[in-house]
């Protein structure tokens, strides 16, 4: 079996599997049906750049879209191999950018607009502004985020970006302020949240994440990770779905398996 390197990295990319590839032809023609699909045009963003998607894909708890296959995938038998269980799956994001990207989303500010061209968004997921203030705090502890790209696009594509090991330092800056709180969800987690993006932008390297059909990608659920700009030829998409189940055991396990 595969070692599992995305626990020290933050991220693994994943050799074609058969299994992947066959999960990928059942689901793609319901993933293309949710881009144009009326209920879903708030999803199309950043002036038509960019279709977010969040739960598009019409897929059950297994993975399973229509008669199609359940999604079985090496990362996640590497996962189980951790002695973990596999979460039930929640509607898939399917996220699609085009020649481009970026563009200002509906409502960007100037300076937010600047640091999703120049950071790529850089973010840490479940981590959410909420309120006036957007204070960051934590609503959705995410398991792991699996990565299953949907075409052939190439890398220059607008990829996906991770800050190699910038999990741990999310980690070691989260942690004092989480330590003890009964109800981690409510604490305001802003300033350790930026104090450990200005550390991981002073310390971490950006790599550009390069993935085909039948290949998935792992990233640990505390990675900094983001989207870079449209470079590739003004042709085509990128299309990924995303998974992010959260753990069983909610924010508790989110931070003890950090």
């Amino acid at each position: 079996m595969v070692a599992a390197l995305w626990p020290r990295a933050g991220w693994q990319v994943f050799d074609h599997d058969p299994r992947v590839a066959a999960w990928v032809s059942a689901v793609r023609p319901a993933a293309e049906a949710a881009i144009t699909d009326p209920a879903h045009a708030h999803w199309m963003q950043c002036e038509g750049t960019w279709f977010v998607g969040v739960d598009a894909l019409p897929n059950d708890a297994q993975g399973r879209v229509g008669s199609g296959p359940r999604l079985e995938a090496p990362a996640l038998d590497l996962w189980r191999a951790m002695g973990r269980e596999v979460p039930p799956l929640h509607r898939a994001q399917v996220s699609v950018t085009w020649p481009g990207y970026p563009r200002p989303r509906d409502g960007e500010s100037d300076s937010a607009f600047r640091y999703r061209r120049d950071r790529y968004a850089a973010h840490v997921d479940g981590l959410l502004p909420m309120g006036e203030d957007r204070r960051r705090m934590l609503q959705e502890p995410h398991a792991f985020i699996l990565g299953l790209p949907l075409n052939v696009a190439p890398p220059e594509a607008a990829p996906l970006v991770v800050w190699e090991g910038s999990h741990r330092i999310v980690a070691r800056h989260l942690a004092p302020v989480l330590d003890g709180a009964p109800d981690p969800c409510g604490v305001d987690l802003t300033e350790a949240y930026h104090a450990a993006r200005r550390e991981i932008f002073a310390r971490c390297t950006p790599y550009p994440v390069h993935a085909l059909p039948g290949q998935c990608v792992m990233l640990h659920h505390l990675v900094l990770h983001g989207v870079a700009p449209w470079t590739a030829k003004p042709e085509g998409c990128r299309m990924i779905a995303y998974f992010r189940p959260e753990w069983r055991g909610g924010a508790k396990d989110w931070m003890n398996t950090a």
